[in-house]
């Protein structure tokens, strides 16, 4: 049923009129099929689609078939696995889409804030940034499935913000607020946010979250067609996604789920860059002390508390395997 690479597929919906979309794509042909439904089917550049989509009456079982129909096509065509725990998430825009707003965001973002350079923990921030990053780069070589990293292009930043914050954008934008030092107090503390930072970024969190911010902001609109229809909201939904939110009033915390995964990859990371992975236990401890009413951009998007350090005290048998001290 379907030929070509999914970065070449746009996303199908349909209207309240039960109108096929099949959104960004030039040429779309209906063909009739069996009785009560149509097969959409588009041919572009060597890529193919055929889906059944029930359009025959009027009720709710049959919306309601539409979208279970809808619902399997992206989850078997718009979804890949995450590194090392192999769920599966929705990824609706293209990498090379996805690496292109993320550089432009990145560099709007350090063009309009003070990058701190020369000072000791300025090039403390390269240097774990240059470890982490080798061993990411190890990580996925021994796995077999480097082309993971194509694309990046790998930036480690420390910004004077007395927000205690740290985000990592597809592509390896890495960017440290200075606020978040007193909280890191030491390398290994640092290697632990931007080993979970890099880790959501690897994990394709921020495609992921993208994905979801279009589907339910813009109606399911193609990135590339969103960009063009309502830039500056799309540009504002992509900080949120990236874990930027509070500078367009957008906050989107992560889902248990991506937190577990960043927590899990980003303690092996570290590990394998020579970060002794225990001490993220009394990080997100001083971490989770910031809290209350007015707590941290960075608590915001990622929640801390004893259950998040209890599991992490669970993760910590299988980081240290990867653990080689420097």
């Amino acid at each position: 049923m379907f030929s070509g690479k999914s970065e070449n597929i746009a996303l199908l919906w349909i209207d309240d009129s039960r109108k096929v979309h099949f959104n960004g794509i030039d040429h779309t042909t209906m063909l009739p099929s069996k009785k009560g439904s149509t097969i959409a089917k588009h041919i572009s550049e060597g890529t193919q689609i055929a889906i059944l989509m029930i359009s025959k009456g009027d009720n709710k079982m049959t919306q309601h078939k539409s979208l279970l129909l809808l619902t399997g096509f992206l989850l078997l065509f718009f979804c890949s696995p995450v590194p090392l725990t192999g769920r599966r998430q929705l990824n609706l825009v293209p990498q090379s889409q996805m690496l292109a707003l993320s550089f432009q965001s990145y560099s709007e973002y350090i063009a309009e804030h003070q990058v701190v350079r020369g000072t000791r923990e300025s090039d403390l921030v390269q240097s774990v940034g240059r470890n982490i990053q080798r061993a990411v780069e190890q990580y996925f070589r021994d796995q077999g499935n480097p082309e993971i990293l194509d694309g990046y292009a790998w930036e480690y930043n420390l910004v004077q913000d007395t927000q205690a914050n740290a985000f990592a954008m597809p592509g390896g934008k890495v960017a440290i607020n200075t606020g978040i030092l007193p909280v890191t107090q030491t390398e290994e503390g640092l290697a632990v946010v931007m080993g979970h930072e890099i880790a959501h970024a690897v994990a394709r969190h921020g495609n992921e979250r993208m994905s979801q911010l279009l589907l339910v902001q813009l109606g399911g609109l193609a990135l590339s067609e969103a960009l063009r229809a309502q830039p500056e909201l799309t540009r504002q939904l992509a900080l949120a996604a990236f874990g930027l939110g509070a500078q367009v009033g957008i906050l989107l915390p992560y889902s248990r789920v991506q937190e577990t995964e960043a927590d899990r990859l980003g303690l092996i990371f570290m590990a394998m860059a020579g970060y002794n992975p225990e001490v993220a236990v009394e990080f997100w401890q001083r971490m989770a002390k910031l809290g209350g009413a007015a707590p941290p951009e960075f608590l915001s998007t990622h929640p801390s508390g004893q259950t998040r350090v209890d599991n992490i005290q669970k993760m910590l048998p299988e980081a240290m395997k990867y653990y080689r001290k420097g």
